[in-house]
């Protein structure tokens, strides 16, 4: 469904990312999709393909360049050679800029896993995102001035999650609360990674995927995206 297209960060490099859009969607609202921890693999293009059909000009940014695993163990080198503050103030920046230019008048962040966290980091460093939807996922809570966060955003989060403890989930609502950021968070009953349909093939324990959790997830996704960006 999708292609492989280039753009421009900031600061002029050039980045590959993955882009489906919709039949005759050059100026439909355009939604940045950003990777788990597995890199830009068939599973987070079958989520830009998902938006696609739901009227999204939906852009997988390649922050990877090029690299994508099944091993946790590579994953886990993968996303800790990533620099944060530079793959969302740049690569994720250029790609809202990419979708703004290319004819999307709105454009939303949105990620899971590691992209959850980078979606919160988003909404403080790209002033082109719109809205956001977090997947599972916040960065160390000192780096979210929230304060510079204008978008609203939306939250789905497992009270089972491991990789990413709920009880900091509780602290980031705190500092959007102070900061008076308009933002939904939900909490379901399910470990990390719950909305991956992929999740039990990677034979870890902290992993399971829970389609009814992901099905109330993808309703509200739709129903948030739709109401602030189409």
């Amino acid at each position: 469904m999708g292609k492989t297209v280039s753009f421009n960060r900031p600061d002029g490099k050039s980045v590959n990312g993955y882009l489906a859009e919709p039949a005759g969607g050059g100026k439909a609202p355009g939604i940045v999709v950003i990777q788990e921890w597995w890199g830009l693999n068939d599973q987070i293009k079958g989520v830009a393909d998902k938006l696609a059909k739901g009227g999204y000009r939906a852009l997988v940014p390649d922050l990877y360049r090029g690299k994508s695993t099944v091993d946790a163990e590579e994953a886990t080198h993968l996303m800790n050679g990533l620099n944060f503050a530079d793959a969302a103030s740049r690569d994720i920046r250029g790609a809202a800029q990419y979708l703004k230019k290319s004819g999307s008048p709105k454009v939303g962040v949105t990620g899971f896993c590691m992209g959850g966290a980078l979606t919160v980091l988003s909404a403080v460093n790209v002033p082109e995102m719109d809205a956001g939807v977090i997947w599972y996922g916040y960065p160390p809570l000192e780096y979210v001035d929230a304060s510079k966060i204008k978008a609203p955003l939306l939250g789905h989060f497992g009270t089972r999650d491991t990789a990413f403890p709920i009880g900091k989930v509780d602290e980031l609502e705190k500092k959007l609360r102070a900061a008076n950021v308009k933002f939904e968070f939900h909490r379901y009953d399910a470990k990390h990674a719950f909305a991956n349909e992929t999740a039990d093939e990677k034979k870890l324990d902290m992993l399971k995927y829970d389609p009814k959790a992901a099905e109330l997830a993808w309703k509200r996704t739709m129903d948030f995206l739709a109401k602030h960006l189409k």
